[in-house]
């Protein structure tokens, strides 16, 4: 299994790239998110990898960035959602963004990705929406599948949408001392409408 790839990029075309690693040409396919942060031809490169293989084919998927992976890892778990519209997905919004949608439930939004439609969005929501927060913190892909408490995991998905920690705390404290049932995606729902007033 290969976990990462350093080389020189060898060729850049949309959606894909060859990663020179010591005389072997690797065509990795990458996001629109990762191919806008490619330095130029010859360049140096290290890419996290994500190796698919199946009986007939065996396929390399790049990322810069390890919450791009997470994320992406997690999508591929959603039914009817393979590696390449996976990738898709990733190209269609940024991972941000995307985060918003799924855990405030816009499918309206996740369907505007080309390639998705309404049963595929709601899929993603309904499947993931306990599940993304903060795709920079282990807490959200976890390595060790371990798991904040509610309070920590929403503070931190407001955090990963823009928020600041202070303001995220606040707001979520609140919410939990209303409603102390709340489940993590309600918590960030409703923090996400009374912060935007």
């Amino acid at each position: 299994m290969i976990a990462y790839l350093n080389g020189l990029v060898a060729k850049k075309i949309t959606g894909q790239l060859i990663i020179d690693v010591s005389g072997v040409g690797y065509s990795v396919e990458v996001s629109t998110q990762t191919q806008d942060k490619l330095p130029k031809e010859g360049s140096k490169i290290q890419l996290l990898i994500y190796h698919h293989f199946t009986d007939s084919d065996q396929r390399l998927f790049g990322f810069s960035e390890q919450k791009e992976k997470n994320l992406f890892e997690r999508l591929i778990t959603v039914k009817g959602i393979g590696p390449k519209l996976g990738l898709t997905i990733l190209s269609g919004m940024p991972a941000h963004e995307l985060i918003q949608a799924i855990v405030t439930q816009d499918t309206g939004a996740l369907s505007g990705i080309s390639g998705i439609g309404k049963k595929t969005a709601q899929r993603m929501v309904l499947e993931l929406k306990d599940k993304l927060f903060d795709e920079s913190e282990p807490s959200i892909v976890s390595d060790n599948g371990q798991m904040r408490d509610r309070r920590e995991e929403s503070v931190s998905a407001l955090q990963a949408l823009g928020f600041r920690k202070q303001d995220a705390n606040k707001v979520v404290s609140k919410i939990i001392s209303n409603n102390p049932d709340a489940g993590i995606s309600d918590i960030v729902k409703q923090a996400l409408g009374e912060m935007k007033r």
